[in-house]
């Protein structure tokens, strides 16, 4: 279209035609976005920081070494003051076996006295139990008895009641008492030397004929304290 025809269409009313709005590149437009966000940023003074902080620390003198003569420092152990390359003398070789001798004699005395402890509690138990089953039944004790014969027993007064003819024959030394579980059985003379063979500490009276008076003072009549008298 030539300018004169140009001319006469602007004059008829006519408008030009727009032009097209050229678009910028996306690929530059993405690259100069890239470079600016790979850009690091401007380091900002922390205002919370201190003048110095960035600064490295430097130890005082003496820092971090041993200190010696301080309270809570460690001190040698006791054996420990000896120089590693001097050897023991004979004395104290000598002081150190005679140590260990002692010690081990008497580990083994208090092992033995344990084993005697045990074993005669063993044999007490096993000699009680045998006692019962030879005393059971053969107790002469008299629910009707009133006299109350004394004997020492133990370290201390005991009793047990007798009928008149019981006592006569326990002062002479036909009857005897055994203690079996806290009770006191009249037996006869030959069950009571059965038991003596068994657990002599059960026998609790035996009255020897022959003996003087004086050995059994409670063995006369005249001696029986009424049975309501608290010794």
């Amino acid at each position: 279209m030539s300018d004169s025809l140009r001319d006469q269409l602007l004059g008829l009313g006519f408008k030009p035609a727009p032009v097209p709005e050229r678009k910028p590149d996306s690929r530059k437009a993405d690259m100069r976005s890239g470079q600016k966000a790979a850009r690091p940023a401007a380091r900002q003074p922390d205002p919370a920081r201190k003048p110095h902080a960035d600064r490295p620390r430097q130890d005082k003198p003496g820092q971090g070494k041993p200190v010696h003569g301080r309270p809570g420092a460690s001190k040698p152990q006791a054996g420990q003051g000896r120089p590693p390359s001097q050897p023991r003398t004979r004395e104290e070789i000598d002081l150190a076996k005679a140590y260990a001798i002692r010690a081990q004699k008497e580990k083994d005395e208090r092992i033995e006295a344990e084993r005697l402890k045990q074993e005669q509690a063993r044999e007490r138990r096993e000699a009680k139990a045998k006692l019962a089953e030879l005393l059971k039944d053969q107790g002469l004790n008299d629910p009707a008895a009133e006299i109350a014969r004394h004997f020492d027993y133990g370290g201390k007064i005991k009793r047990i009641h007798v009928t008149p003819a019981q006592l006569k024959a326990l002062n002479a030394g036909e009857l005897g008492v055994v203690q079996l579980d806290g009770r006191y059985l009249l037996v006869t003379a030959s069950l009571l030397e059965q038991a003596a063979a068994i657990f002599p500490p059960a026998i609790a009276l035996k009255v020897d004929p022959t003996a003087p008076a004086a050995d059994d003072p409670y063995a006369d009549p005249q001696y029986q304290v009424p049975d309501d008298l608290v010794w």
